[in-house]
């Protein structure tokens, strides 16, 4: 089995500049009408974690999103945007303001293409999906690459967790914390929907506690495209200085023969993945099958603990932990949030959806000690 992955660089979101690379990435692959059927319906799913502006660097950037939209429009689709934001509650308020604030909505406006809510799901084996995968010939896949406290990278397979309908996100971190078993549930879905095409924003990326406030910016200029996650994936760890399965989706992907994680059996155009890889990436401090070989972490986990706790001076006491955590171990005191520790199972969802980046990880004694 092989692949092919394009790699092409972008100095900005200036939108001739992200109009004319996008262009470039998908040509290198054959272009998008060797992906998309002319006239077809598409569902682009951009990584729309939370309602922070382009400049946070934790959303789709809308200049990215708007790039495929115009190339889409020249091949006569009909296009829907969405996706399922880490709001608390699922409230329909709250998932407009992610919208308006990342600017996702003024990009659909302008573009006259439709924004849609991931409201309506259907049960699939584990999980249900929103109705819009039902509705549409095609997903293009657009997600944002970053660290992540829990996966250690977001990008092609994390990002379609987005479209798990609603609180049902919280019971899948509540039924599946062991670390192998979420991410199998990651790989599920990601066979489940299967995208066309995916093209990650890399142009600004995040290092160390991310996918969200807590996490650092980097700028790498990437635009990074193809039709296997599971190779996007292995590029992307290489970037950050990692092997490609030392990202656990994506080793359980190879696993399952859903993509090719061996950097020898992807074909990579445009620029030169060792062109690309420079200083490694900052890691977040949990992520220890990153750190030891995999029977080692798996024996030390058992000892070494990473949990997550406040930062007094920056919480705004919201209460968006309290609402996002899937076993209920937070409480909102008098004096701010507390964790019970005995329920915590280390999801890191509090640290994830923290609009204000005050959850930071605390490691145990003995992960002081072995220096993880």
């Amino acid at each position: 089995m092989s692949s092919k992955v394009s790699i092409v660089k972008c100095a900005s979101y200036e939108p001739f500049v992200v109009q004319k690379n996008v262009k470039e990435a998908l040509d290198l692959l054959g272009g998008i009408t060797n992906f998309i059927k002319p006239g077809s319906r598409v569902l682009l799913k951009p990584n729309l974690l939370m309602a922070k502006s382009p400049e946070f660097g934790i959303d789709t950037h809308p200049e990215i999103v708007r790039a495929v939209i115009k190339l889409l429009k020249e091949i006569n689709c009909t296009i829907f945007v969405g996706d399922g934001p880490s709001v608390w509650g699922n409230q329909a308020e709250n998932v407009d303001q992610v919208y308006e604030v990342s600017g996702i909505k003024n990009v659909c406006q302008e573009e006259n293409v439709d924004l849609v809510k991931f409201e309506n799901r259907r049960m699939r084996e584990k999980f249900p999906l929103t109705t819009w995968l039902d509705n549409c010939d095609y997903v293009i896949n657009l997600p944002k690459f970053k660290t992540h406290s829990l996966t250690t990278l977001s990008a092609g397979v994390k990002n379609l967790f987005g479209c798990v309908v609603g609180d049902f996100k919280m019971e899948l971190h509540k039924n599946y914390f062991d670390l192998d078993d979420f991410c199998g549930i990651l790989v599920d879905i990601y066979k489940e929907i299967k995208p066309t095409l995916t093209i990650v924003d890399g142009i600004m990326a995040m290092e160390g506690e991310g996918p969200a406030t807590s996490g650092k910016l980097r700028q790498e200029n990437l635009i990074v495209a193809g039709s296997d996650c599971i190779s996007i994936d292995s590029v992307l760890a290489s970037v950050m200085g990692l092997k490609p399965e030392d990202v656990l989706t994506t080793k359980i992907g190879r696993e399952r023969g859903l993509g090719v994680s061996d950097l020898k059996n992807i074909e990579i155009v445009g620029e030169k993945l060792e062109r690309v890889v420079e200083k490694p990436f900052l890691l977040p401090q949990a992520s220890i099958q990153t750190k030891l070989p995999a029977p080692l972490a798996k024996f030390i986990l058992k000892y070494v603990k990473h949990h997550p706790c406040v930062d007094k001076g920056k919480c705004i006491k919201c209460s968006g932990c309290v609402e996002a955590c899937p076993k209920h171990a937070i409480e909102m005191s008098e004096k701010g949030i507390v964790f019970d520790y005995t329920k915590c199972i280390s999801c890191f969802c509090c640290l994830e959806y923290c609009p204000a980046g005050a959850i930071r990880v605390k490691k145990s004694f003995l992960a002081k000690m072995f220096g993880i």
